[in-house]
């Protein structure tokens, strides 16, 4: 028997990981009842990827007429197994959910009860499936409910502030855009748009504007600047810590200092003028700060508060103030924190067609090519670690650990 499928039946090494791994726990040779797998060892490397077939009347656990397990840190992933013919392996129900048995397969006669996820409904409200002579009777279908909306549209030059990125919405969800720094919308389109009848709302538009500055009046001199007048002449010197945003009312300046002695501009002979700077309605204060990657969420007559959209996080403080010299507090800033897991190859089972960002301190599942089977990657600190390929009933009891990382 064991001759007949020889030809079929590899093991396969993968040097690369096993020279990455060389001080990793090695797995010993997995119990196989109804199986079989070839060559046989008394201990595997980490990273050896087994393959293996079952006897007649027998099949995997999972998809196929034979099946891959790989050695990670003295255990296999998955674990290698043969069920009866007649019985039925985990059923793929996208976007829905049933409880999952611990030995992994359904005994022939077993019956599942589907429930649909967060957005979504059983088709015809067909719920359950029974396992028949090693198929599936029609499994239940989730689909999208039908007030439920679609991601929103994409807006050029605009941006969803304040949502994580999901695929549906709702019903009466509302989304709210910004347009990109250098564009602007008309005020009638400043509202959320809003998901009904399993459709958004219409969007705004975000048009181009010519790109204003920020500050005070340029009507006398330049804020900040210190003037020292004597014997009827003046003189300019560097501005002063502390003191450089004052004011003087006197010659109509913002932010001036100005000392006069011997009959000069002051009102009184060797006398100094420093108007301490206070906080005043926003309304006095020219163009509304523009911080890239983030935008106002709170305001009223005094103050202005600021946030980041997603991927980003404030530094510094963030609400902002106008003084009475026309200028505005310092701004805060939106820092990337999250992590890009970059098309390339991770580990094995995993296939990734285009990048996936995680927020800072967030975990994500990206599925592998086998039903059920998934890698968790997490972000902390700017540095992306990620898992191997493990089914969900591994991960949830914390069997399948981190094998890398990346920045």
């Amino acid at each position: 028997m064991r001759m007949k499928y020889f030809g079929f039946i590899l093991l396969i090494w993968v040097p690369g990981g096993l020279h990455a791994q060389s001080d990793a726990e090695p797995c010993s040779a997995p119990k196989l009842n109804g199986g079989y797998f070839v060559p046989e060892h008394e201990t595997y490397s980490h990273g050896t990827k087994l393959q293996y077939a079952c006897n007649t009347g027998h099949k995997p656990a999972v998809e196929g007429w034979w099946a891959t397990s790989t050695c990670h840190r003295g255990e296999w992933f998955h674990k290698p197994q043969c069920i009866d013919e007649n019985a039925c392996i985990l059923p793929t129900i996208v976007n829905g959910k049933y409880e999952v048995p611990q030995e992994g397969w359904f005994k022939n006669g077993r019956r599942i009860f589907v429930t649909c996820d967060k957005r979504y409904e059983l088709k015809d409200k067909a719920a359950t499936a029974q396992c028949k002579n090693g198929t599936w009777s029609s499994l239940p279908i989730c689909q999208k409910t039908r007030d439920t909306c679609s991601e929103p549209p994409k807006i050029p030059h605009a941006v969803v502030i304040r949502q994580q990125y999901q695929e549906l919405f709702a019903a009466d969800s509302q989304v709210e855009y910004r347009c990109e720094k250098g564009y602007t919308m008309e005020e009638a389109q400043r509202n959320p748009i809003i998901c009904m009848g399993g459709n958004w709302t219409n969007g705004p538009n975000c048009t181009s504007r010519p790109v204003t500055g920020q500050g005070g009046s340029a009507e006398v001199g330049t804020p900040g600047s210190d003037t020292t007048s004597a014997g009827g002449g003046t003189q300019s010197g560097g501005s002063r810590p502390g003191t450089g945003q004052g004011g003087s009312a006197d010659v109509g300046t913002r932010g001036r200092d100005t000392t006069s002695a011997g009959g000069g501009v002051g009102r009184g002979s060797s006398t100094t003028s420093d108007v301490r700077l206070t906080t005043t309605t926003i309304d006095n204060c020219v163009s509304e700060p523009v911080i890239l990657h983030g935008e106002v969420v709170y305001r009223d007559e005094m103050q202005l508060k600021y946030a980041c959209v997603s991927f980003y996080t404030l530094v510094g403080e963030a609400t902002v103030v106008c003084y009475n010299d026309g200028n505005w507090s310092q701004f805060p800033t939106c820092k990337e924190a999250f992590c890009v897991m970059k098309p390339r190859a991770y580990t094995h089972g995993l296939t990734t067609h285009g990048p996936e960002y995680i927020n800072e301190g967030h975990g994500k599942h990206i599925p592998c090519i086998w039903a059920y089977y998934s890698v968790v990657v997490h972000c902390a600190n700017g540095v992306l670690s990620y898992t191997n390929c493990c089914s969900s009933y591994d991960h949830n009891r914390g069997l399948c650990p981190i094998i890398g990382t990346t920045s």
